[in-house]
């Protein structure tokens, strides 16, 4: 399928969070204009092939009015009780000819016997609910959470499982096959195809569609070992799915608005993750209207622009095709030709025992080209172990590009160049290679937008590529269009805020598409009043966690104080300031040792009276997400001090903050 997506819509979309504690009110899920088809539409017209809804997520609301549990859109204002998200989204599916899949969450903090037997059965009643009255299905979504403090029906307690046995996975799983044979099954594990190991959507390079799942720790929620690259020599068939969202979160926040990921970013993930012979998952939140919101809308349209403009035209169409190995004759059913003509029945193959062969095209012109695409015949599987690019140059050969897996489908970027012939060297396969396609593109030719730094005192700099470019740009997260401020040179921005810019030439068809970069307080005269665990001597200083300088960050001496408590660090603003959040970036050359996942905020405006902040206390999904954690107040709180209190880490380890900051705005 290559392409399809998430949808992330429940209790979590008014509330805030990305992972609900459980013991939310129903009677907060009252979107003002749901609209499925606009999300459905929105999807296929990206050329996704089919849409996973989280119909329950951690937090146990489900999107259907289940028989088994009261926590349901049953209970909510929305349409009187009477509406089902997860029958609209599945009738929208197929109005618009694409596939609807579940994500089921197996965590549920707020049934009552999570953790015990009767909850999988639960589990398991509503997976076979939800199978038997919304499918067709093309997947069934687990995800590896599973278990940690949570509400569970009012006991507010911390619940633990054995991931390998409570859900007795090949018992469920069995259920899955019988209710809907046809449909996918993702987990870290399969049994389907496999998680990439990152919410990146990044897989790896190699990325082998094989893992080994001879191995007792291969379950959903168990071993990552592998994933993000597949394991050659694996004993199942295992593709990768790179998910990955539009936003920072999964599900839609306001504040995310300005932070959607631009068509270049998400042209360059789908070369790293289609690209790479997997599938790319994109994720698509609706906002608490329940409809995608219009920057969502545009990152998408702009993506599937580019996509189409790009593989339009094979620039290598009508081309011969001369092979230096053909299984059998030269002109029969699996010649050089066949690598070419577009069809993906048809494909090149050599006679068995040639595992090393060229195939060369001759190209009808001198096409301008900077994308390669090459294809294996999946049928026989995935042969070839690697192979080299060459273009023909000023008389001689010259490697374009190289690499090892292809799979399903293998994307080669790089410089834009001329050649009247391209030639493909198979270096190494386990079996004769059998190659379906071997084609050229081009990308269109667009503006690179600007960068957006800003210096130790607070001063943003903006730089573009030409010389000749203008740069215009806002600094309340409004689009920079030519009306908008024309760049002049560096601004003061010490109090933080959003600063988007976009470049233009003059005679130029379009400008580049805006950047965008989201910055808090300055911190130059910010000053480190105490920290824990700094023992004289350690090059992790506490400074580090405020010097603007994500390399360097501050890693603390253990992963408790000296006295048992957990590890606290106390920070003078300089100022009295009116704090509308705070911002963690963990320190991502450690991770994820020292990520922390659990924290407290204390705020004072005199560093001896202290309140606590009005925050969860916890960074939801950060063990597979390690991204700048961005966390609002409810409203604005007064504040000259501010002690960050790392109750935890993952993997019981010392702590690290690569940054903390705090926002105004």
């Amino acid at each position: 399928m290559e392409f399809y997506g998430f949808v992330h819509f429940t209790m979590n979309t008014f509330t805030g969070l990305e992972w609900g504690f459980g013991d939310e009110d129903p009677a907060l899920f009252n979107p003002s204009a749901f609209d499925a088809d606009q999300i459905v539409r929105a999807a296929a017209e990206a050329g996704m092939q089919g849409l996973i809804l989280t119909t329950k997520h951690h937090d146990g609301f489900c999107l259907w009015p289940s028989a088994f549990t009261e926590h349901s859109v049953k209970r909510s204002p929305w349409k009187d009780g009477k509406g089902d998200v997860v029958r609209e989204m599945a009738e929208a599916c197929r109005t618009h000819g694409i596939r609807f899949g579940i994500y089921l969450s197996p965590w549920d903090r707020n049934h009552a016997a999570y953790g015990r037997p009767e909850y999988v059965t639960y589990y398991r009643n509503q997976l076979c609910e939800l199978l038997d009255a919304y499918g067709p299905v093309f997947m069934v979504w687990l995800d590896g959470a599973n278990g940690g403090a949570g509400y569970y029906g009012g006991a507010r307690e911390t619940r633990t499982i054995d991931r390998s046995t409570y859900y007795d996975w090949p018992a469920t799983i069995a259920l899955i096959r019988e209710r809907a044979p046809e449909a996918m099954i993702f987990s870290d594990a399969g049994p389907d195809c496999r998680w990439v190991g990152n919410e990146e959507g990044l897989a790896g390079d190699p990325c082998w569609a094989t893992l080994d799942l001879d191995r007792p720790d291969r379950f959903p929620g168990g071993s990552n070992e592998g994933l993000n690259s597949g394991v050659r020599s694996g004993n199942a068939w295992l593709p990768a799915e790179c998910d990955v969202s539009i936003r920072p979160g999964w599900f839609h926040h306001p504040s995310e608005d300005v932070r959607v990921k631009s068509p270049a970013q998400l042209v360059g993930i789908y070369h790293a993750s289609v690209g790479r012979g997997a599938c790319l998952n994109l994720n698509l939140p609706p906002d608490r209207s329940g409809r995608l919101h219009a920057n969502d809308l545009s990152a998408l349209r702009g993506f599937r622009r580019f996509l189409d403009e790009t593989f339009a035209t094979d620039f290598a169409q009508g081309a011969s095709a001369e092979a230096s190995h053909t299984r059998g004759p030269a002109d029969g059913p699996f010649a050089g030709v066949r690598a070419v003509d577009g069809d993906p029945e048809t494909y090149w193959c050599t006679d068995d025992g040639v595992t090393c062969a060229e195939l060369v095209r001759h190209l009808p012109s001198e096409p301008r080209f900077n994308v390669v695409s090459l294809r294996e015949y999946l049928p026989l599987g995935q042969r070839i172990e690697a192979f080299a690019v060459d273009i023909w140059t000023d008389g001689a050969w010259v490697e374009y590009a190289s690499g090892t897996s292809i799979g399903n489908r293998r994307l080669l970027r790089g410089a834009a160049v001329t050649a009247a012939k391209v030639r493909l060297r198979i270096l190494a396969a386990a079996a004769c290679p059998a190659v379906r396609e071997f084609a050229l593109f081009a990308e269109p030719v667009v503006l690179e937008p600007p960068t957006i730094t800003r210096g130790w005192h607070g001063e943003v700099t903006l730089q573009a590529t030409s010389a000749a470019a203008r740069i215009h740009y806002t600094t309340d997260g409004t689009e920079p269009d030519e009306g908008a401020r024309r760049y002049a040179g560096p601004f003061p921005f010490a109090a933080g805020g959003i600063v988007r810019a976009r470049v233009s030439v003059p005679g130029a068809a379009a400008g580049s598409e805006a950047r965008t970069a989201v910055f808090g307080v300055c911190k130059s005269g910010w000053r480190v009043v105490s920290a824990t665990g700094s023992a004289p001597g350690l090059p992790w200083e506490p400074r580090h966690a405020i010097d603007q300088s994500p390399g360097t960050p501050w890693i603390a001496d253990g992963a408790l104080a000296s006295d048992g408590k957990p590890h606290a660090l106390v920070i003078d603003l300089g100022d009295r300031l009116e704090l509308t959040g705070f911002s963690y970036l963990p320190a991502l050359d450690a991770a994820p040792a020292g990520v922390i996942d659990r924290y407290e905020l204390w705020l004072s405006a005199d560093g001896h009276a202290w309140e606590r902040a009005p925050v969860t206390g916890e960074f939801a999904n950060i063990a597979a997400n390690p991204i700048e954690q961005w966390v609002r107040f409810d409203c604005p709180r007064p504040a000259r001090y501010v002690r960050f209190v790392a109750l935890h880490a993952l993997g019981d380890t010392a702590p690290a903050i690569a940054e903390l900051g705090v926002t105004t705005h």
